[in-house]
């Protein structure tokens, strides 16, 4: 349960450091258009800028109010609103994430009451005579406010709406995505591992369509904590199967193609007592690994995605559907065993034995750890 959550952890405090950093850049952004603005009236219509407002002051607050805003609307959109998008109907879940905005925004607007307030010499329209919620009213209750108020909830939403595209797409597609590192197709080297579900049959049988449904997105669900920290992609989800795909450095690095099986049927283990008393099963995976050259690159007109394409993927699939009939959980091939680099006392390799795979002309020989 520690090792789960101290990933868990891990990732959140990541997100909400970088959703503070892009939302303080935002931040001074917005304070670089709206002195450049008051320049530019300045030098066309002979608009004064106020002698008592520091320039300097204002962007200091821009950046305080930025890291606020970070840390309080990170923590909300990385604890609260994306669980609540993943479990909720949309309509329920903008309602929750709308309502919470309105309160975060209160309390930054506060913030920046008593800031400027206390930084600025001269008392301009009274505001030292107010109560706080005088103060917070008035500032809440006033146009460029209102501006602002719809400026960041579409930042907000934005930044949601980001999250959510790098989740379908997978740790690191995304930004592959974004950077066009596959636009054209390129050759690289890759390990595979297809993770299927044992006894699927049976249980979809045992539980039905509706529960089985459920079923699956769980176990997916507690299965991905040991693949992410296990610096594995996933690649495709079929039916009851995950594809999980490492670029060589990653995945031999420690062993972390191998390291990966274990700690998701660890992590499943220890839902033991969820998975026993709400759908009376208990899920376990088999896997096989394979690794070679593929040819990666986006396809598709409405639908782009990244797909890998070669020989690897059906060598791995068929290592994979071998598990029964040799009787243990995992495989893997001679070829990327002798790559990896596997950390002291942890595995034992056990040959299996050369086989000769459906559709294949040479025999691959297999172990088991």
């Amino acid at each position: 349960m520690n090792f789960n959550l101290s990933i868990k952890t891990r990732s959140q405090i990541q997100k909400i450091f970088w959703i503070t950093v892009a939302w303080t850049i935002v931040s001074v952004l917005e304070f670089g258009i709206g002195y450049a603005t008051v320049l530019q009236l300045n030098e066309q219509f002979n608009v004064p800028f106020p002698n008592e407002l520091n320039p300097y002051i204002l962007l200091r607050g821009n950046i305080l109010t930025g890291i606020v805003a970070g840390i309080i609307g990170g923590s909300g959109i990385t604890l609260l609103w994306e669980e609540w998008l993943r479990n909720k109907t949309y309509g329920q879940a903008l309602l929750g994430i709308f309502l919470s905005y309105v309160l975060i925004f209160i309390i930054i607007t506060l913030f920046r009451v008593f800031y400027f307030t206390n930084q600025f010499d001269f008392d301009f329209i009274g505001l030292r005579a107010m109560s706080p919620w005088e103060r917070t009213w008035y500032f809440m209750t006033n146009i460029p406010n209102w501006i602002n108020f719809v400026f960041w909830l579409l930042v907000v939403l934005g930044t949601l709406i980001l999250l959510q595209v790098n989740d379908k797409y997978g740790t690191g597609v995304f930004r592959a995505f974004l950077m066009g590192k596959y636009f054209r197709p390129k050759g690289e080297e890759r390990i595979f591992m297809f993770l299927d579900l044992r006894s699927s049959t049976t249980i979809a049988e045992r539980l039905g369509e509706d529960k089985y449904f459920n079923f699956l997105n769980d176990v997916f669900k507690h299965a991905t904590t040991g693949i992410l920290h296990n610096q594995g992609e996933i690649y495709q989800y079929v039916g009851d199967e995950i594809v999980i795909s490492w670029s060589m450095e990653k995945g031999i690095k420690n062993g972390h193609c191998i390291q990966c099986f274990f700690d998701v049927q660890i992590a499943l283990r220890q839902k033991w007592d969820y998975y026993q008393k709400k759908y009376g099963v208990q899920p376990e995976f088999k896997a096989g690994l394979h690794s070679g050259h593929v040819m990666a690159g986006e396809i598709g007109v409405v639908k782009r995605d990244i797909v890998f394409s070669g020989d690897v993927l059906n060598t791995s699939a068929r290592i994979q559907a071998r598990c029964n009939e040799m009787g243990v959980n995992l495989l893997l091939s001679e070829h990327l065993l002798n790559q990896l680099v596997l950390p002291p006392n942890t595995f034992n390799p056990k040959r299996i034995g050369e086989i000769l795979l459906r559709g294949k002309q040479q025999k691959v020989v297999l172990f088991t750890l």
